[in-house]
């Protein structure tokens, strides 16, 4: 508190702001915890921001905005699954304001790489330091040595194929799984950009036990992971509404890759204590993956859902995705057709195109199913955290067809292969 005072009665200086103190005071009691007199202090901070033009240190003033609206959701009353992920910290934007970026699909998929990468690894190294006691952050309910080499094990697991992609898979030597998430830890610092997003910001669990590093960096990645669907199916659209099929299938198929090699982060996440989730999940009411816009948007730029599906609270909870539907929002499904249907996708484009989708509709029957069966295990009968039957609820949704206008069934996704043409 006292570094707080003393930055508040200064000029106000967005690079000079006492990060690290204030990191401090939210992970000794959880940001469910933290003092009313500590937060009324953020928020003296955050007016005094406002009321300052950002001028020559725009990157630092915004990067300070955005940390102090993550650490004071709960006191503003807006705490949700956006704020607890910290999303805009990590430039995984979650409002209409989201870039739209041309013609840099390699940029950012290499942007997207880095950061599950780095969260991943970020994740390991936490458990390591845990394992080895030379850290004190969420000392709760701490697994034992076999559970934390499991993670470390499928942690590398799941980052290999965004490794592969970026070109540096023999930077993590082969060996015992702790030895592996070191190696890991230390490749992902020669990946970080100047300017990407840092990470230790982004961690502002609501409660003090261990596992919640786990389930919340987790939650970051298939964030990370969805951004990235969601661009891919945006450019795949534009393909298939112009001449370019090809780059339409490349598109759906590099979409599918994404989704179908990242399966590992959920053997990852079903590492977590079903005791330790149902001790911190007390605290984060409000803040539901029902509220991921990234899904969402993957959702219906496969299709347009159902009226009853986008007049849910699923749709409800993401108000500008909902928007953009009901504005006619094209799809992979309808333009597909029309393209079928105008004669622009004939013979063995229209064969490929076709093999695409119901690939990518496997694979992401397939992670619903899976997510089901996670939350299963870490909830059972219990309502969902964001005002919903929880999983009933992914129950009733997990059987929803991607796509209409090709078949989806497994059996045939199986027999054509994701990128088997």
């Amino acid at each position: 508190m006292r570094a707080l005072i003393h930055w508040l009665s200064g000029p106000v200086e967005p690079r000079s702001f006492p990060y690290s103190p204030v990191l401090n005071e939210f992970h000794r009691v959880g940001k469910h915890f933290v003092e009313k007199s500590f937060l009324a202090l953020l928020d003296s901070a955050r007016q005094a921001v406002a009321s300052q033009a950002p001028g020559s240190s725009d990157a630092a003033h915004r990067l300070l905005t955005d940390f102090l609206d993550v650490a004071l959701d709960k006191w503003d009353g807006r705490y949700d699954y956006c704020s607890y992920l910290a999303l805009r910290l990590l430039r995984l934007h979650c409002g209409p304001d989201d870039p739209t970026p041309a013609g840099e699909a390699e940029a950012g998929r290499q942007a997207r790489d880095r950061l599950l990468v780095r969260l991943v690894a970020d994740t390991l190294a936490f458990e390591l330091a845990a394992a080895a006691q030379t850290t004190a952050l969420l000392p709760l309910q701490r697994p034992g040595p076999a559970v934390v080499a499991k993670r470390c094990r499928l942690g590398v697991r799941a980052v290999a194929p965004a490794l592969g992609r970026l070109g540096v898979v023999g930077a993590v030597r082969a060996g015992a799984p702790t030895t592996a998430a070191a190696g890991l830890h230390t490749a992902s610092h020669d990946l970080e950009f100047p300017g990407d997003p840092p990470l230790r910001l982004s961690m502002l669990p609501v409660h003090v036990t261990h596992d919640e590093y786990l389930f919340i960096r987790v939650l970051q990645g298939y964030e990370c992971l969805f951004a990235g669907i969601a661009a891919e199916l945006r450019a795949a659209v534009t393909a298939l509404a112009g001449d370019t099929p090809t780059a339409a299938a490349d598109r759906l198929g590099y979409a599918g890759d994404l989704l179908g090699t990242a399966g590992p982060l959920f053997s990852l996440l079903a590492t977590m204590q079903p005791e330790s989730f149902r001790t911190f999940r007390q605290y984060t009411e409000g803040a539901s993956a029902i509220q991921s816009r990234s899904y969402k948007l993957v959702e219906s730029l496969c299709r347009t859902p159902e009226p009853d599906r986008l007049d849910s609270v699923a749709y409800q909870s993401v108000p500008d995705v909902q928007a953009r539907v009901r504005r006619g929002q094209p799809t992979i499904d309808e333009t597909y057709r029309a393209a079928v249907s105008d004669g622009r996708l004939t013979g063995a484009d229209a064969v490929l195109v076709a093999r695409r989708m119901l690939a990518f509709a496997d694979v992401l029957t397939q992670w619903r199913r899976t997510h089901l069966r996670v939350a299963v295990r870490m909830l059972g009968s219990r309502s969902g955290t964001g005002y919903t039957e929880g999983t009933p609820y992914l129950s009733s949704v997990s059987a929803t067809p991607v796509f209409t206008a090709v078949g989806t069934d497994r059996a045939a996704a199986g027999r054509h292969g994701r990128r088997s043409a």
